[in-house]
């Protein structure tokens, strides 16, 4: 982009440098080339712990573009400093925002995907900047690409501080992929047009549904786990405002209105008793009284809602026969 100062790598230097301080490879003969991209705006908190993730993978990406979307802290001069040693991570900077939305978040993943859309990769993947994970999590994925060629999406379950654990506090399921590290095959991306943008959100959500609307096998696999620094969705926002943007997002990502319904209850016997739950209702409800537009084609609406509805009959099947739900294979193909 126009607007983006690139920080390119120094002409005539290898892309991945033997240090004392990485003796990652990258990938050989026979193994799936990646490039990762990290949209970061002020992450000066968690950001180097993500740089230091990756520098220790066992098989390193062809290319890693961090781009600073406007920070106003310490996150350009953290990512920099890394800049000189491993030529292999780029960093882009793109001018200060006054907001902050998801819609920025896909134009700065737009920029750095611009950095790596010429070379020969044969995975595209958005890490966020405030993850880590353990040093052959990457050649994990890669591998399961290589493994099963109808693998259009992938990555795997996350847990928090907080002792969230999307394995077991989440219903989305094994067919889910996180948005903090998603890899797609190329096919697959290029067929779903790459990340929508939208301002309030759902567009990780949108790439994974629409891939597996388009007959791709998604997959979250709980083999690895990479840890999520920040509580979900809690950027520059409190724990009552995150939940009441996520009702409004399952509002116009085209949610069920009984699959909410659900979602409300069971959020409300979580910590904080009642107060996230009912955040979430009154944001879907807030969000149909104003009948906010939805991004969705009617299309992907129905089987979204279509998935919504096998899984709600899988948990009640499970209640009835008093046996705990199995959130990780809920409407498992």
């Amino acid at each position: 982009m126009s607007t983006a100062r690139a920080i390119l790598d120094s002409p005539g230097q290898p892309a991945h440098p033997n240090t004392e301080l990485n003796t990652s490879v990258p990938a050989t003969a026979g193994q799936l080339r990646y490039v990762l991209i990290t949209p970061a705006r002020n992450e000066e908190a968690f950001i180097e712990k993500t740089i230091q993730a990756m520098i220790q993978q066992i098989v390193l990406p062809l290319k890693w573009v961090i781009v600073d979307d406007g920070s106003t802290d310490r996150t350009a001069k953290i990512v920099g400093s890394y800049l000189a040693k491993y030529r292999w991570i780029e960093m882009v900077q793109m001018p200060e925002q006054r907001d902050r939305s998801f819609a920025g978040k896909v134009t700065a993943f737009n920029a750095g995907y611009e950095r790596v859309k010429g070379l020969q990769f044969d995975i595209i993947g958005n890490l966020d900047a405030d993850v880590s994970f353990e040093n052959d999590y990457l050649e994990f994925l890669t591998t399961r690409f290589a493994e099963d060629p109808s693998l259009g999406v992938a990555g795997t379950v996350f847990r928090e501080n907080s002792g969230y654990n999307s394995e077991t506090d989440s219903f989305e399921g094994r067919r889910h992929v996180a948005g903090g590290c998603q890899l797609f095959r190329k096919q697959c991306w290029e067929e779903i047009g790459g990340y929508v943008p939208h301002r309030a959100g759902g567009i990780d959500w949108m790439a994974v549904t629409t891939a597996r609307m388009k007959g791709w096998k998604t997959e979250s696999f709980r083999e690895r786990c990479f840890l999520h620094y920040r509580h979900l969705g809690t950027a520059e926002r409190s724990l009552f405002s995150s939940a009441f943007s996520y009702g409004e997002k399952d509002y116009y990502l085209g949610g069920h209105p009984l699959w909410e319904l659900f979602r409300v209850a069971y959020r409300a016997t979580k910590r904080p008793y009642i107060v996230e739950g009912s955040a979430l209702g009154l944001g879907y409800c807030w969000a149909f009284l104003r009948r906010t537009p939805r991004p969705v084609s009617r299309e992907l609406m129905a089987f979204h809602r279509k998935e919504q509805m096998a899984k709600l009959r899988a948990i009640l099947g499970s209640v009835m026969r008093l046996k705990r739900p199995d959130n990780f294979n809920l409407g498992r193909a």
